[in-house]
């Protein structure tokens, strides 16, 4: 122990992701050293744009990187959802002023790279965080004093406690809940596009959402409004496996018969597209094992129906840092106060996207009903309907 009472050992940090990378400046902020562990060979991130609601804004400023995310986000003025057969408009809410005004703060819409960067500088300022890369967690085992880590190289790493950061195939659920993901079918096609080469009938400030019988495409501005974010989701004809690949123009064009034509110059603009093969998992009680916690992606993987899966792992990392430092950094009874905080509510998340998803793609009848869903809703209604999801902050994070 040191002179505060804190070990001399790092905590572990599975992953250099976002939530690995939001855990560790937490950790940072209750005192702690931390050492990262990431298989890639560098820190970084892939991907396209990401939305960001109220409460993601509110955990940026809780780990002091407030000012950095907020002059890498474009605020959109509404979010909007478009039939994407009829452009019939399904339903709008102003991201304005009244939207600022009740949640204390703006959505927006960001580069997921431009996240982890703002994440990233935080987190070298501390000069407390150490970096290992192209280190894969393979097997941990625990004491009563701490964790070790063994990576691919046999290296034994050793810490007080074990932060699971790492994502959506993490080894460290896997050595202690080891269940089965639950694959979708449904494919995700991302892109993102130069605004000359953007449709000028598209261009607006919005996150913009056009649904259809088993497919839905949005788009939004990134950087400036220098670029457009363009994702399309269909659900697969093939038998999918969980994945990452390069896409093709032929496949994606194969799938969006019957939708109008403004919406279809979505899929004909970009060169280039990444292919992900969604999945989830069932959502679990118990992500805390002795000194080994989960966090993001590991604990609770969800489609991306509710636009909301790094905002719940930016979430984790402000709430795991303040059941901390209440329980002054017992992490025993700090990774259960966590666990209490945050099950129910990201697997809300987990299971209101899969329904969402269902929305989205509805088709028949269903669309129908869908279309009807919100019909003279005012904005103040949306924004009650919203107030569980964007009344997040530190003040009420923790379990009572």
């Amino acid at each position: 122990m040191n002179a505060t009472g804190l070990s001399d050992l790092p905590v572990l940090v599975a992953g250099g992701g976002i939530g690995g990378l939001a855990a560790a400046l937490a950790l940072v902020r209750q005192g702690f050293k931390v050492k990262v562990l990431e298989q890639a060979p560098e820190i970084g991130e892939i991907g396209a744009g990401i939305q960001l609601g109220p409460n993601a804004f509110h955990a940026f400023d809780a780990l002091g990187v407030g000012e950095k995310a907020r002059g890498r986000a474009v605020y959109t003025d509404y979010m909007v959802m478009h039939d994407a057969i009829d452009e019939y408009q399904v339903g709008k809410i102003p991201t304005g002023e009244a939207f600022i005004q009740r949640f204390g703060n703006p959505y927006a819409v960001i580069h997921r790279v431009d996240v982890h960067l703002s994440l990233l500088e935080g987190a070298q300022e501390t000069g407390r965080i150490e970096f290992l890369t192209s280190t894969r967690c393979e097997r941990i085992e625990q004491d009563d004093t701490g964790v070790t880590v063994y990576d691919q190289h046999g290296t034994a790493h050793r810490g007080v406690a074990l932060i699971g950061a790492d994502g959506v195939k993490s080894v460290v659920r896997q050595q202690y809940v080891n269940d089965p993901a639950r694959v979708t079918g449904h494919v995700v096609y991302r892109a993102v596009v130069d605004k000359k080469d953007f449709p000028e009938d598209l261009q607006w400030n919005a996150a913009s959402i056009w649904v259809g019988p088993n497919c839905h495409l949005v788009h939004y501005p990134l950087r400036g409004g220098e670029q457009y974010n363009v994702v399309v989701t269909f659900h697969s004809r093939e038998q999918e496996e969980w994945g990452v690949r390069d896409g093709s123009k032929e496949e994606v064009q194969s799938y969006f018969q019957g939708i109008c034509p403004k919406a279809r110059q979505l899929i004909d603009l970009p060169k280039t597209w990444k292919r992900w093969a969604t999945a989830d998992r069932e959502p679990i009680g118990q992500w805390t094992y002795g000194r080994a916690t989960l966090l993001g992606d590991a604990a609770h993987p969800t489609t991306q129906y509710m636009a909301q899966g790094a905002c719940m792992a930016i979430e984790d990392a402000v709430t795991l840092g303040e059941a901390l430092r209440v329980n002054g950094n017992d992490f025993t009874q700090a990774f259960d106060l966590y666990q209490r905080s945050r099950v129910a509510r990201t697997a809300r998340i987990v299971l209101s996207s899969r329904e969402m998803g269902r929305i989205y793609h509805a088709k028949g009848v269903e669309r129908l009903v869908r279309n009807d869903l919100w019909k003279g809703r005012t904005p103040e209604r949306f924004y009650d309907a919203m107030e569980w999801l964007y009344g997040w902050n530190v003040d009420n994070c923790l379990a009572k």
